[in-house]
């Protein structure tokens, strides 16, 4: 049977109307699955942002990028959303499996790690409070946070204004008004 007379057929109308609904489902999930990371994760992102004056849409946007919206392994094995290299006992925990990434005891470990992290640095002091993400984003890069350079800053940029998280900066600018 030729690809035509398949697609003409009952059975091929059928196997295609189900592969376009698999796909469709994917999507959906993929959607709702960012939705539940960001209902779980802005109010710590924003709690963070108003201890330690970096931006909500920076700490949120690296970390939906680092953890692929908490679905990749690191995240759900290590509580681990940021990429951030250190000890696990993950081999001892699940045989066969090995990462060079930092384990946390939770999720909102991870996050308070990495803010503390970025106090740390030389130029923090200059940056604290302020609201421009682009330019928190190209000092983390210039002092090494991703080996992946401008296509870092790009990825970080584009979940940013996607998920307009820019808006959760607001609160930093009001938390310091008051």
């Amino acid at each position: 049977m030729g690809i035509k007379k398949f697609y003409k057929s009952k059975a091929g109308a059928w196997i295609c109307a189900v592969l376009l609904l698999l796909m469709l489902s994917n999507v959906g999930f993929a959607q709702q699955s960012t939705d539940n990371y960001l209902k779980k994760f802005k109010p710590v992102s924003i709690e963070l942002m108003q201890e330690t004056g970096i931006p909500a849409s920076v700490i949120l946007g690296i970390a939906m990028l680092e953890s692929g919206t908490g679905t990749s392994k690191s995240a759900k094995l290590l509580h681990n959303h940021f990429g951030i290299v250190g000890k696990n006992n993950l081999s001892q925990t699940n045989p066969g499996h090995r990462s060079v990434y930092k384990q946390y005891l939770s999720d909102v470990a991870s996050y308070e790690h990495f803010v503390q992290l970025l106090t740390q640095k030389k130029w923090f002091g200059q940056m604290k409070g302020n609201t421009e993400y682009s330019t928190w984003l190209k000092k983390m890069n210039h002092s090494g946070y991703s080996t992946a350079g401008q296509e870092w800053i790009r990825r970080v940029t584009s979940i940013i204004n996607r998920y307009k998280l820019y808006k959760l900066d607001a609160a930093m600018d009001v938390a310091r008004g008051s």
